[in-house]
C-alpha cells in the first residue's frame, strides 16, 4: 500500500498504469524474499522446535494429552488450520511430522463419540438422519458435522471423544509415530504415516475408537439418552395403535389427580430427561398411596410388559399421556409393578391401571415419583399445570386446559 501510494505521487499520470503496479511488486517481492521471508523461516523454525522439543522430551507425554484434549475446541474457534503450518515446517525440519497423528486421532475420537450416540438412539429414526452421516464424515476427517451437529448439542459427547482423543495421543507420541506428510484425517490417515509406524498408529486408532465410545455409552445411560430413545418409540407405537378420534370430539378439560400424594413441578426431579421436558410437558406427584388411576377417559395404547412400570394412554379427545412411576425403575425388571389393564382397553376418569410397590422402588434405591407428562402437545391446547398441593386420586382437578381454562391456572389443594 505504501509503495503504491508513494510510485503514484511520483510517477507522470501518463505512464502510471504501468510504472506503479511494477515497481510496487517488485520492491514488495524482493522485501519478501530477502528480508520477510528468512524472518519468517526463522520464527517457523523455532516454533517448530518448540513442538518437536516437546513432542520428543521428558514431558511428551503430557504434551501429547494436552494437544490430543484441545485440538477439538480448536477446530471451533477455526485456529486448527495454523497446525498444517507448523506440521509443513515439521517436515521440512525433520522429514516427519509427529503433530499430524495426533490430529487425525482427535477425528476419529469425536467419530466415535457419535458412533456411541448412534447405538444409544439406535431407535430414533430422527437422530439417525443426523448421527449417522456426521459419524461417516468424521471418520472420514471432516468433524465439523459431527461436533456441531451432534456432540456439542449433547455436550458430554464431545468430552468423551476429547478424553479418547488424549489418550490415543499418548499412545501414538509414545511410540513415535511419525508421519510423512498431512493428508486426509480420520481413518484413511494411515495411508500418510510411514509405514514402519503404522501398526503402532493402528494401536492408537483402537484408543481412539474404543475409549469414547465407551465413556459416552456410559454418560449417555446415565443420562437417560436411550430412555429418550424409548420414549419416542413409545410415542410412535402410541400414534399407530391410538383409536379414531372423532373431528368433533369433546376435549378433554381438566385432569384429575392418578394417585394420591403431593404435586411437585417436572423440574424438582433433577432427573436430566423429564426435567428437561425431553419427552413432554406436565408434572409429577411424591405419592402416598400406590395405585395409579386414569386422569381421564381414554384408551390404554401402550404397556411395557418387561417392566411394568409406565402406562401410555390416548384420551377420548386424542391427547397422548404417558404416566412413568418412578426414575430409572426400568432397571427393576417389572418386579413391584402390576398392570390392572389390558392394550386396548378403555378406561374411564379414577380407573385403576397400575399397582406399584414403594417400598421396593425405595429399596432399590430408585425415587418413587410418578410423573404424567403429555407427548403429542402441539396437536390440542395445552393444559395448564399444578405447582404444588396435596391430592386424592379420581377427586381432585390438577390440571386445565389453559385455552379454556377460566379457573385458577396453578389451583390449590387442601
Amino acid at each position: 500500500m505504501y509503495l503504491e501510494k508513494f510510485f503514484r505521487r511520483i510517477t507522470p499520470q501518463v505512464v502510471s498504469m504501468i510504472v506503479v503496479p511494477f515497481c510496487s511488486l517488485l520492491l514488495a517481492v524482493i522485501a519478501a524474499h530477502f528480508v520477510l521471508g528468512p524472518i519468517g523461516w526463522k520464527i517457523g523454525s523455532a516454533v517448530s522446535s518448540v513442538v518437536f522439543s516437546g513432542i520428543t522430551g521428558s514431558f511428551q507425554a503430557v504434551f501429547a494429552a494436552v494437544f490430543g484434549f484441545i485440538y477439538a475446541p480448536l477446530v471451533i474457534t477455526g485456529l486448527h488450520h495454523m497446525t498444517n503450518a507448523i506440521d509443513l515446517q515439521l517436515i521440512a525440519d525433520y522429514h516427519g511430522t509427529m503433530l499430524w497423528p495426533m490430529i487425525a486421532l482427535s477425528n476419529i475420537a469425536q467419530g466415535s463419540a457419535v458412533l456411541a450416540m448412534i447405538y444409544l438412539q439406535r431407535k430414533n429414526t430422527a437422530a439417525q438422519e443426523i448421527n449417522v452421516p456426521a459419524c461417516i464424515s468424521c471418520y472420514l476427517g471432516v468433524t465439523e458435522p459431527a461436533i456441531f451437529g451432534v456432540n456439542l448439542k449433547y455436550y458430554f459427547p464431545f468430552l468423551c471423544g476429547m478424553t479418547g482423543s488424549a489418550l490415543a495421543a499418548i499412545v501414538c507420541v509414545s511410540t513415535s509415530t511419525t508421519a510423512n506428510a498431512i493428508g486426509v484425517g480420520g481413518i484413511p490417515g494411515i495411508l500418510s504415516i510411514q509405514p514402519q509406524y503404522m501398526p503402532t498408529f493402528a494401536l492408537s486408532m483402537l484408543v481412539a475408537i474404543c475409549v469414547p465410545f465407551v465413556l459416552t455409552t456410559i454418560v449417555g445411560k446415565r443420562r437417560g439418552i436411550d430412555k429418550v430413545t424409548d420414549a419416542v418409540v413409545e410415542a410412535e407405537t402410541k400414534e399407530a395403535l391410538a383409536p379414531a378420534v372423532a373431528a368433533d370430539a369433546e376435549p378433554v378439560k381438566e385432569l384429575t389427580a392418578y394417585v394420591d400424594g403431593e404435586v411437585v413441578t417436572l423440574a424438582s426431579l433433577n432427573d436430566g430427561v423429564f426435567s428437561a421436558g425431553m419427552v413432554g410437558d406436565g408434572f409429577a406427584i411424591r405419592p402416598a398411596g400406590e395405585v395409579v388411576v386414569s386422569p381421564a377417559g381414554g384408551t390404554v395404547t401402550v404397556l411395557m410388559e418387561e417392566s411394568r412400570h409406565a402406562i401410555g394412554l390416548t384420551l377420548d379427545d386424542g391427547t397422548e399421556l404417558l404416566i412413568h412411576v418412578g426414575l430409572d425403575t426400568v432397571a427393576m425388571g417389572g418386579d413391584g409393578f402390576t398392570y390392572l389393564v389390558k392394550q386396548g382397553d378403555h378406561v374411564s376418569k379414577g380407573e385403576p391401571l397400575l399397582r406399584f410397590d414403594r417400598d421396593k422402588i425405595k429399596k432399590a434405591g430408585h425415587p418413587d415419583t410418578v410423573i404424567c407428562v403429555v407427548t403429542n402437545p402441539a396437536d390440542h391446547a395445552a393444559f395448564a399445570f399444578p405447582t404444588g398441593g396435596h391430592v386424592e386420586a379420581g377427586k381432585n382437578t390438577v390440571a386445565h386446559r389453559a385455552a379454556a381454562a377460566t379457573v385458577e391456572a396453578s389451583p390449590s389443594f387442601e
